[in-house]
């Protein structure tokens, strides 16, 4: 038997179902952990109002109750994420940190500092991609080189998941839910006001149902996207963009879904940048 504790730092990835740190902490540990840190380098500066936090807020009292409903509970601190990760792996006394990559220059000198010193304290930081579906090098040029024009790289992108098709696989949390650390208690998030925001109704539907309920919505008219898209008057967007910034929804779930419907002949077509345009970013 695995004796060994984890702990998974949700981020970027706020839903407790085919999440790929979660799934590979709790298939390699004994008893897993989950936290979420409200880190003040990112906080300060921000207004007191203010609507990514109220949506953040929204999705993780979500995410503890799903956490809840598999047996375990989500902890939340307050402070630098530098240095609260390292001190709740302490507290824990866990072997290994779990994260899935943040891609941003920011986040990338954060977790090298948290690795550092979870190492020093003879622990390990392990990241596994979650937030894309091809990451840094996986899709290049003949040449070796990134792409700079979206058609050829939405063609070379589409050729590897033609190659790769378990790269759509999800991520089974259930199996292995009895990894998971048993609550302590009820639930007891920290309020907004708490750590000096105000309070309020997030400004979409948040959470992993409201990602769910606004994907539902942009299937019924996925036909006529193609057209639609182009008409600021009608709502016809999928209104996701907040959930894949902060993962209340898998990527691999609306790519896999997508592509059922387009092999079923419901997928509407058009859709990404004009034939020659810059990438301003990639799947």
């Amino acid at each position: 038997m695995n004796e060994s504790n984890s702990l998974v730092w949700f981020r970027r990835d706020l839903r407790a179902f085919d999440q790929a740190a979660l799934y590979e902490a709790l298939a390699g540990s004994g008893r897993v952990f989950c936290a979420f840190v409200y880190d003040t380098d990112i906080l300060q500066g921000l207004p007191r109002d203010d609507a990514r936090l109220r949506f953040i807020h929204a999705s993780l009292a979500s995410l503890d109750q799903e956490l809840r409903r598999l047996g375990s509970y989500l902890i939340v601190r307050h402070g630098r994420a530098v240095e609260e990760v390292p001190r709740l792996a302490a507290e824990l006394g866990v072997d290994t940190v779990y994260i899935n990559t943040d891609y941003e220059p920011s986040a990338v000198e954060r977790d090298a500092q948290v690795a550092e010193q979870l190492a020093r304290q003879s622990q390990r930081l392990l990241a596994f991609k979650d937030q894309v579906i091809f990451e840094k090098d996986e899709v290049l040029t003949l040449a070796g080189q990134p792409f700079s024009v979206f058609t050829p790289y939405k063609n070379a992108w589409l050729k590897r998941l033609a190659a790769m098709p378990e790269t759509l696989a999800a991520y089974p949390i259930d199996l292995h839910a009895h990894a998971f650390a048993p609550p302590e208690g009820p639930s007891a998030l920290p309020s907004l006001a708490q750590i000096g925001f105000e309070d309020g109704e997030p400004p979409l539907p948040a959470g992993m149902e409201g990602a769910e309920q606004l994907f539902e919505e942009f299937l019924e008219g996925i036909s006529d996207y193609g057209r639609a898209r182009d008409f600021p008057a009608e709502d016809a967007t999928s209104r996701l963009s907040s959930h894949l910034r902060f993962g209340t929804t898998s990527i691999r779930h609306l790519v896999r879904t997508a592509r059922q419907m387009i092999d079923a002949g419901a997928g509407g077509g058009g859709g990404g940048p004009p034939r020659g345009a810059p990438i301003a970013g990639g799947l």
